[in-house]
């Protein structure tokens, strides 16, 4: 057993947890600013009119306008047809306590690009999920994608919680993609997990841990800076790459 010690009756128990105190912090309502993007507590009346004409948006990659519900699938369907209904929508996950929702802002252009929240806080144990992540296709393979979800990973790990879960369909290869990407270790697949949208979900499981984001932070930081991108945007170093020579070091 990982981190196993043996009490005084010959028993494997958990290693004690020193340094850490009980309950970690809600995430709250403030926001957070980073170099590229900052983030704001969700609200329809601020953030829907952007926020629903981002959701059109063709792909940032190859301009192909395709379905726009389609981003929507992994998340049980688009709830919402037009801009009457996306406020509707986004009123009311802003009312809710957990999940926490966050808009996306892109610093240059002040508009709302994307969704994402903190959710199923336990303070107590110092466990809370990043998920809900509605990101518009303007954000596909952008710094303001990765810094955003950073900016809450950072903001979780500072408040006390000891570990950050990420959770997605276990057929959403994006998303399995972007966890492994940013570091996160992948646990296994719960299996009939959930219903949604009337089918079966098996559920695949990541986690990020408060001493592993230490190590990993500075290279977050360092993928970031404005010199690991060319006059097009486009990185010279990759995360992957940077967190693999990271995780090798001795």
């Amino acid at each position: 057993m990982i981190g196993a010690r043996l009490n005084h009756h010959g028993q494997p128990v958990g290693r004690a947890v020193k340094g850490w105190r009980a309950p970690a912090e809600n995430p709250g309502r403030g926001g957070l600013t980073g170099r590229y993007c900052r983030l704001e507590p969700l609200s329809a009346e601020r953030h829907g009119p952007s926020l629903w004409r981002a959701w059109q948006a063709p792909d940032n990659a190859t301009r192909e306008v395709g379905d726009a519900r389609a981003r929507w699938t992994y998340l049980g369907g688009r709830p919402f047809d037009d801009l009457a209904g996306c406020q509707h929508w986004l009123a009311l996950q802003s009312g809710r306590s957990d999940p926490v929702f966050m808009a996306v802002i892109d610093a240059e252009s002040g508009h709302a690009l994307g969704v994402a929240s903190w959710l199923n806080l336990v303070p107590e144990s110092g466990t809370i999920e990043l998920g809900h992540l509605s990101f518009s296709a303007v954000l596909s393979r952008t710094r303001i994608a990765t810094e955003a979800l950073l900016m809450m990973a950072s903001h979780a790990f500072a408040l006390g919680y000891r570990r950050l879960e990420w959770k997605c369909d276990a057929l959403n290869a994006p998303s399995r993609r972007a966890a492994k990407r940013l570091g996160f270790t992948f646990e296994g697949v719960f299996r009939q997990h959930r219903v949604v949208a009337g089918r079966n979900r098996d559920t695949a499981w990541f986690s990020l841990l408060d001493h592993e984001w230490r190590r990993l932070e500075p290279v977050y930081r360092r993928w970031l800076l404005s010199d690991n991108f060319d006059d097009e945007g486009r990185q010279r170093s990759s995360l992957s790459t940077l967190i693999q020579a990271r995780l090798h070091e001795t």
